[in-house]
């Protein structure tokens, strides 16, 4: 297995440390050296995946505008952090911030912890202007109406590097959606309403593309796959998983097996080969496969693939995001969908599962390798994994196009253990409890009109979601904790109201 979630550490992330020349050049020199301590303080903390590049302090129009460009032409940079380690006049900063096209986070720190109050003189104030600095800085991202996040306090703070560290992930999504290309095998499942969608305006808005394969140009690339491809997919299966005796060697089923190694190999070619991040399928459009692929897409995913059933790219959008947002990080990003319920008063949970394409990397256990008949599809039974995914916290998120703009829906809940053993359910799946609580989560859901497919991700803080939507510009509703129905639907009506009018 090959994963192509990036190491987050080839990410930049430049540091920009506003001053102005008034102030002389041995106070510059001083300047230099403070913020690349901030730096340092950053870097060291172990809490941010990208690297922090320090750039020379930036004292006019001209080379502001000069930094901000060169930021938003590299690839490798996610992202831009300004603190205003003197007073920098903000109409310096205009040009720089409207050419700005990578996501910003304003640092308001200061170089000293504690104030030497004994030796404070007004050398010393010239010096450390930083908290009138960062508030003329504000004010003009504010007038220019320019996202970002605001992050206060000192660089040695585990809260404050944790939180840039956030920031960064969330970054790092930003720069995955515009690099992302998504293939489709075949259309969305006939009738299905919320799986459509503006593959246009999702290009426009998160700079994604999406394009539509015929299955049968896969089926051909899955039966050319040669023996010694497929044995070798085999026993890597053999090693990894624990299999069922009938898909082992010399059992009556091992030719599935094989099959389903060689839709894998197949599959993983023709996605390498295109630079593809993220694909579709649908049960209802299999060609001449023979199968509907089960453990291929549970291998993918897990290989940081991103994944959507019955044709709903926006799902596979976001499994493969949430995928690079979480590099490094222990559990995984599948595709998820809440099937059934139990309704016990005070015990209510959800039991979320797919028809086979469920992430193996929300388990840390070793998964049982199987086949089953499917029931709908009409093709042979497929293979796949089963597991139960950890207990713990999670997030659960979907991306619905509302006709006027794209929302986010993110429900904060917590995976439990199996409440008792379930032998008859022959595929990958996950139990939880809803923040706040039951009826509050699913009737918030509903009232967003949320997808019945989501990105369920046991890596991200819920805090990198909603920093990824303001960067991107997308409505998000969040259900966690706080949440209550009658405040839920008054922050519905104000949303549509602020979009109404033209709100981003």
């Amino acid at each position: 297995m090959t994963s192509i979630v990036p190491d987050l550490t080839t990410y930049e992330v430049w540091f920009l440390t506003g001053s102005q020349t008034l102030y002389g050049e041995e106070v510059l020199k001083q300047v230099a050296e403070q913020s690349q301590g901030v730096v340092s303080l950053l870097q060291e903390s172990g809490d941010i995946p990208v690297t922090i590049v320090w750039k020379p302090v930036l004292i006019s129009r001209d080379g502001i505008l000069e930094a901000m460009v060169e930021a938003s032409a590299n690839p490798r940079v996610v992202g831009v952090i300004s603190w205003m380690h003197t007073f920098s006049p903000a109409k310096m900063w205009i040009s720089g911030l409207n050419a700005l096209t990578k996501p910003l986070l304003h640092f308001a720190t200061q170089a000293n912890l504690e104030l030497p109050w004994g030796e404070i003189d007004f050398d010393f104030m010239n010096l450390n202007q930083a908290a009138h600095g960062d508030r003329e800085h504000a004010y003009i991202e504010t007038r220019l109406n320019v996202p970002r996040v605001t992050v206060v306090g000192h660089a040695s703070s585990p809260e404050v590097s944790r939180r840039i560290g956030t920031w960064a992930r969330a970054a790092s999504g930003i720069a995955a959606a515009k690099s992302l290309k998504v293939a489709r095998f075949g259309d969305n499942m006939r009738f299905v309403a919320v799986t459509e969608g503006d593959k246009t305006e999702a290009e426009v808005v998160l700079g994604t593309q999406i394009n539509t394969w015929g299955i049968n140009e896969l089926a051909e690339r899955v039966h050319a796959v040669g023996e010694e491809a497929i044995d070798a997919l085999v026993a890597e299966y053999l090693e990894a998983y624990d299999v069922a005796p009938e898909l082992l060697p010399g059992g009556d089923r091992h030719d599935s097996l094989r099959y389903a190694a060689a839709i894998e190999a197949g599959l993983r070619g023709f996605l390498e080969e295109g630079g593809f991040g993220a694909f579709t399928d649908s049960f209802e459009d299999l060609g001449e496969l023979r199968q509907l692929p089960g453990l291929a897409v549970q291998r993918l995913m897990a290989d940081g693939y991103g994944f959507g059933a019955e044709g709903d790219w926006k799902t596979a959008i976001l499994v493969h995001l949430c995928a690079v947002m979480g590099a490094g990080l222990p559990g995984g990003s599948s595709l998820m969908e809440d099937y059934t319920y139990h309704l016990v008063p005070g015990e209510e949970l959800s039991l979320g599962a797919h028809m086979l394409e469920v992430n193996p990397a929300l388990s840390s256990k070793k998964a049982r390798l199987e086949i089953h008949p499917l029931g709908i599809g009409g093709k042979e039974d497929p293979v796949r994994l089963v597991f139960t995914a950890d207990a713990g916290e999670a997030i659960v998120v979907a991306l619905s196009d509302m006709r006027d703009r794209f929302r986010l829906v993110m429900n904060v809940v917590d995976n439990v253990d199996l409440p008792e053993a379930m032998p008859n359910l022959p595929v990958g799946h996950a139990v939880w409890k809803a923040r706040p609580n039951f009826p509050t989560a699913v009737g918030a859901w509903l009232q967003t009109g949320g997808a019945h497919h989501t990105a369920m991700s046991t890596q991200l803080d819920p805090q990198v979601i909603k920093d990824f939507a303001k960067m991107a510009g997308i409505e998000l509703l969040v259900i966690d904790e706080d949440t209550t129905l009658d405040g839920f639907e008054q922050q519905i009506r104000w949303n549509t109201a602020y979009y109404a009018f033209g709100g981003r």
